[in-house]
Formats: C-alpha cells, sequence, structure tokens
C-alpha cells in the first residue's frame, strides 16, 4: 500500500534551487513507486493557496517575505490554520523536512508531534552561510544554532544528502540517521540528451574540433562564476574552448558586461535545455565555494556523460572519487581551475575513461529510484496498520 508523505520545503517550483529541485524529483519519484506525496511550502510568490503539479498536491502557507523573499516566515492568520487543519486530517505515515534554516521548518517538526507521526530532517548545507560580512555572518551562525536546538526538541531523526552533511550536523551535536542522497533520473537524461529540444551545435555553429566547456547552476559569488570566466580568458587559443554558461543570479549581467569572446551566457533555461546542452558539453566545470549538500548539476553532468571538473564542497567526492573519475579541485582560484581545463583538454582517452567510470557510480549509488525506495521503506518502519477511508482532503481550499 502506497503511504501519505508529507515533505516540507520552505521554497519550492516555480523558486528553483537545489533543495527545490531535490523536492520535486522527490515527489515525483516516490508517486511513481505508488507512493502519495504532499509538498507543503510558503506562499512567496502569492500563488493559489492549493495547487497540484504534476499530479501531486502542493499546499502554500501564508507568509511573510523577508530579505527579498529569501526568507520567508510563517504568517498565521486565518487562511494558515484553515490549511493547517486541512493537513491535520491527512493520516500521513512519514513527515519531511527539508533543511534545518526555515521557521517553516520548525512548523512541520511542530505538526508531525502533533500528531504523533514519524518526522525527519533532511539537511542539505555543509558550513554556515556567509555573507561576507563578519557581524551578519556570526549573527547567521547563532541563529542556525538556536534553531536547530528548537528543531532537535521536535524531531530526532537527522539525515544529509551526502557524507559531507552528516559531518556538518555533528557540528550541532546531532548524530546522523544516515545519507539519503541528492539524486538525478539518469533514464530522463539519456533521453533528452539523444533527443535534445536544442541544437546547440546548429545554433552557435560549433565546429566539430571546438572544445565545449559548461556551467549550469544559479550566477552567484559563491559559485565560482568569475573565476571560471578569468581562468577561461588565459587558456592558450589552440584550446579552441567555448564557455556557456546557463543560470540566473546576482552575477548574470556583470558576465553578459565582460563580452568575453567564445563566452556565451544563456540566461535560465529550462531542465530539457539544460540536457541538451550537456549533449555537446565536453567539460562540465563547476567551481564552487558555497556550502554545497550535493550539486544537482554535477549529478546531471555525469548523467549525460561529461567530464567534470568541481571543487571538494559538498557531496561531489563521494561521486569523483579520484582522478580516474574527474577532477576535484582544493580551491577555485583562477590558476587552479586553468590547470585542471588544460590537463582535462589535453587528454582525452582520460576524459572518456573517466565518463565511464563516473556514470557507473552515479547508476549505481544515484538515483531517485533508490532514495525514494529508501524514504518509501522508513514510511513503512513505525506503519501502524491503520486504517481509514479515503477523503478529499484536498477540497475547500
Amino acid at each position: 500500500m502506497g503511504k501519505k508523505i508529507a515533505v516540507f520545503c520552505s521554497h519550492y517550483f516555480p523558486y528553483l534551487g537545489g533543495v527545490e529541485s531535490y523536492t520535486g524529483h522527490l515527489a515525483a519519484a516516490l508517486t511513481d513507486r505508488g507512493d502519495q506525496p504532499v509538498v507543503v511550502t510558503s506562499n512567496d510568490m502569492k500563488l493559489k493557496s492549493l495547487e497540484w503539479m504534476e499530479g501531486i498536491p502542493v499546499f502554500r502557507m501564508p507568509c511573510f517575505n523577508l530579505l527579498g523573499g529569501r526568507f520567508p516566515v510563517s504568517r498565521p492568520n486565518r487562511r494558515f490554520w484553515k490549511m493547517h487543519r486541512k493537513l491535520m486530517s491527512i493520516p500521513f505515515d512519514l513527515v519531511i523536512i527539508q533543511a534545518r534554516f526555515y521557521p517553516h521548518s520548525l512548523y512541520g517538526a511542530w505538526l508531525a508531534k502533533k500528531k504523533g507521526i514519524r518526522c525527519i530532517v533532511i539537511d542539505h548545507g555543509t558550513s554556515h552561510m556567509t555573507v561576507g560580512s563578519r557581524l551578519l555572518d556570526t549573527l547567521g551562525a547563532w541563529y542556525e544554532h538556536g534553531i536547530t536546538a528548537l528543531l532537535k526538541k521536535y524531531c530526532g531523526d537527522f539525515y544529509g544528502v551526502s557524507k559531507d552533511c552528516c559531518r556538518w550536523l555533528e557540528h550541532f551535536d546531532i548524530r546522523p540517521c544516515g545519507v539519503l542522497y541528492n539524486a538525478v533520473d539518469p533514464r530522463e537524461i539519456q533521453k533528452l540528451t539523444e533527443h535534445p529540444v536544442r541544437d546547440f551545435r546548429q545554433e552557435f555553429k560549433i565546429s566539430s574540433s571546438s572544445l565545449v566547456i559548461t556551467y549550469t547552476g544559479r550566477l552567484v559569488k559563491e559559485k565560482g562564476i568569475m573565476n571560471l570566466l578569468a581562468a577561461f580568458k588565459s587558456l592558450p587559443r589552440e584550446m579552441n574552448a567555448l564557455l556557456f554558461i546557463a543560470g540566473d543570479g546576482e552575477e548574470l549581467e556583470h558576465v553578459r558586461k565582460r563580452k568575453m569572446e567564445y563566452v556565451y551566457a544563456l540566461g535560465r533555461l529550462s531542465f530539457q535545455e539544460v540536457a541538451a546542452l550537456l549533449a555537446v558539453t565536453d567539460i562540465y566545470c563547476l567551481p564552487t565555494d558555497y556550502p554545497e549538500g550535493f550539486p544537482t548539476a554535477v549529478l546531471e553532468a555525469a548523467a549525460a556523460e561529461c567530464f567534470v571538473i568541481t571543487t571538494e564542497r559538498g557531496g561531489s567526492k563521494e561521486l569523483i572519487l579520484d582522478q580516474r573519475y574527474g577532477i576535484i579541485m582544493k580551491d577555485n582560484h583562477p590558476g587552479t581551475i586553468r590547470r585542471a581545463l588544460v590537463k582535462a583538454a589535453s587528454d582525452e582517452q582520460l576524459r572518456k575513461q573517466a565518463v565511464k567510470r563516473t556514470k557507473d557510480r552515479l547508476l549505481k549509488y544515484f538515483t531517485w529510484e533508490k532514495t525514494a525506495g529508501r524514504i518509501h521503506c522508513l514510511a513503512e518502519e513505525k506503519d501502524n496498520r491503520r486504517t481509514y477511508e479515503e477523503t478529499d482532503y484536498y477540497s475547500g481550499l
């Protein structure tokens, strides 16, 4: 029998980020195996209170939008409590909390405890967030410790999306229960690369001798995008390299203002377009210094059979074990990125062998089928075998 699983995620589509992608793909994989996921998020974009996305009900709870919408805080007004009563009426088997950082996470854990059902937290970070100000960073760290201490009172089962995330949880005196890996659907990506929605090779007149380097993801300073541009600019011209940058964010205009030759800033692409771009990519480079959990973009690139260059941040090194699988850089300085790009570009045989090893490892450990299967088992562990008459829990909103 399928399990009813609530997933509390402070942001959700159309807001786009790693946690949102994890939630969306996990919900789809749970649905495929016969479970019934419900996403509970913040109405940070003033959308419908309840909508169905790909057959999955999405509750959007009223909130205050702080920090330009990046930090929604639950707004306990009349609509909030009406939606709360609807959620209380659904016989969930498991509640999942995505990330520790938001008041929305506390609400989800409180609801689970009030209903007397199992709650787990899936963490996505590997260090404290930073905004470049010592005072604000210190205040942010205090806040994170405080909200984590409150969350621990309601929920005792913590997981990470990588082993690095689990090690970070120990910083908060949390002994994690295990890893629920970030993942991809390799069959979907293979299908999209074999039947691309855009022909980037023809569109940008890419010759067969060109070396295509690609970055996908949010364009923020911590992801190292400006360092990548500096490294690319210094590459030997005989490499005949092109750099595609796909994504949106605060650095996009800075990238476009550079007007660098052989650099194409594409802006935000759909998932289907990203797959089409990866299909013509030789080297994928993510020089991130962000507190990544496990970058989805790295997994997508590996599934699309691109050679991967990235940093030690997050779980990437759990996929890229050593130089037989790709290149893990110690830092994201322009010189370090340049050396990695030159090394990869100069050895096509190395790239081919690494791509195969990485794809095989991805298929073994990092698919949504495997992660959803583990979560289904967690929902079954405390199954009280209750029976109930199916109800339309989603009407009246």
